[in-house]
C-alpha cells in the first residue's frame, strides 16, 4: 500500500506498518483463523507494553495465549500476518519489563512503535468507554473492538481522536516559540491548540496563535500530521507567516518570544550554547522547527 510523502520526517508514531483490513472486523471466523499465528501486543492499565529482557516487544502469538481473539482488538495485517492487542489483566502473562510509548519511539523500529501507538489509542478509548454517554447503559464492543454498542438505547460509539494544530510561526527572520509552566526548565516549543467545533484548521492556527501570544498570523500552510497518543490527539502541523507583533502572554503560556535563526540553530545542535531547549526528536514540534530553520515560514 502506497502512502503520500510528507514534507516533514523524523518524528515518531507516523509510520504506517499495516493494512487495517476493515472488512475483517465483521468476519469472526476469519479472525479466529488468523489468531494462532497473530502477533499480540499486551498493554497494561497505564498503556505500557509488555517487553522482553532486552526492552523489545514481548514476542507473543495468539497460539501462545490460547483460545481465540475474544475481546482482543484487531489492529490489522502486516504482510499477511494479523496483529491484535489485549489487556494485560485478561491474560496470564508475565514480562521482564514494561515499555512506555516515549521510550519505544527511540528504541523500537518506527513501524513497531507506530503499531504500539495505535494499540495504545484503541485501549485508551476502550478503558474510557464503558458506559453510554447518552443513557448510561453498558457498552459492548463489536466489530473486533471498533464499535461500542449501547445495550440500553442502541446507540453506537466510535474511537475518538482529538484534532489539534501545531504551527511553526515565523515573521521572515524569527521563529515564535512559547513555554508552558509545567515544562522542563528553559524548554520552548511551537504554538499548538485544539480545533473547536465549526472551525477550519487554518482558522484554528490564526485563533490559537493570537489567543496565546497576541501575534497575528497572515498565512499558513499544512505540512504533515502526527498521531499523538498522550492520550488521543492528532497533531496537524503547519508552517505560518505572521506580523512581527511583540508576543504577550496571559493564560496557558508563561512566556513567548521571537528567536533568531542563529539561536534556533544553536538549540538544534543541543550544545548548550542557546540557553534554551527544544522538544525531543520524537515530536512533530521538533520537525516543524527544523523545517523552519531550513526553509523559513510558509
Amino acid at each position: 500500500m502506497n502512502h503520500p510523502v510528507s514534507e516533514l520526517s523524523g518524528f515518531a508514531f507516523a509510520a504506517n506498518p499495516l493494512d487495517r483490513a476493515d472488512a475483517l472486523r465483521d468476519d469472526a471466523d476469519a479472525l479466529a483463523r488468523l489468531w494462532p499465528g497473530a502477533g499480540v501486543l499486551v498493554l497494561d492499565a497505564d498503556g505500557n507494553a509488555l517487553a522482553d529482557a532486552g526492552g523489545g516487544l514481548l514476542p507473543l502469538t495468539g497460539a501462545q495465549l490460547g483460545g481465540g481473539p475474544g475481546a482482543a482488538i484487531f489492529l490489522g495485517l502486516q504482510e499477511g500476518r494479523a496483529w491484535f492487542c489485549v489487556d494485560a489483566a485478561s491474560v496470564p502473562v508475565r514480562a521482564p519489563q514494561r515499555m512506555d510509548l516515549r521510550r519505544s519511539a527511540s528504541e523500537w523500529p518506527a513501524p513497531l512503535a507506530s503499531l504500539f501507538a495505535y494499540a495504545r489509542g484503541m485501549s485508551y478509548w476502550h478503558a474510557r468507554t464503558r458506559y453510554c454517554g447518552i443513557c448510561g447503559g453498558t457498552i459492548e464492543f463489536r466489530r473486533a473492538g471498533f464499535v461500542g454498542h449501547c445495550g440500553g438505547c442502541g446507540n453506537e460509539h466510535y474511537p475518538r481522536v482529538d484534532p489539534a494544530v501545531i504551527a511553526a510561526v515565523g515573521d521572515g527572520e524569527r521563529l515564535l516559540l512559547g513555554r508552558q509552566p509545567g515544562w522542563a526548565p528553559r524548554r520552548y516549543s511551537v504554538i499548538a491548540g485544539f480545533v473547536e467545533p465549526g472551525e477550519a484548521l487554518e482558522q484554528t492556527v490564526v485563533r490559537e496563535v493570537f489567543e496565546e501570544t497576541r501575534v497575528r498570523v497572515t498565512a499558513c500552510r499544512y505540512l504533515a500530521a502526527q498521531p499523538w497518543p498522550f492520550p488521543g490527539a492528532l497533531m496537524l502541523g503547519f508552517s505560518a507567516v505572521a506580523l512581527p507583533d511583540p508576543p504577550q502572554v496571559d493564560g496557558e503560556l508563561e512566556d513567548a518570544r521571537w528567536f533568531g535563526r542563529e539561536d534556533v540553530a544553536a538549540a538544534l545542535r543541543e550544545d548548550g550554547q542557546a540557553g534554551f531547549h527544544l522538544p525531543p526528536p520524537l515530536s512533530i514540534a521538533r520537525s516543524l522547527i527544523e523545517h523552519w530553520h531550513r526553509h523559513g515560514a510558509a
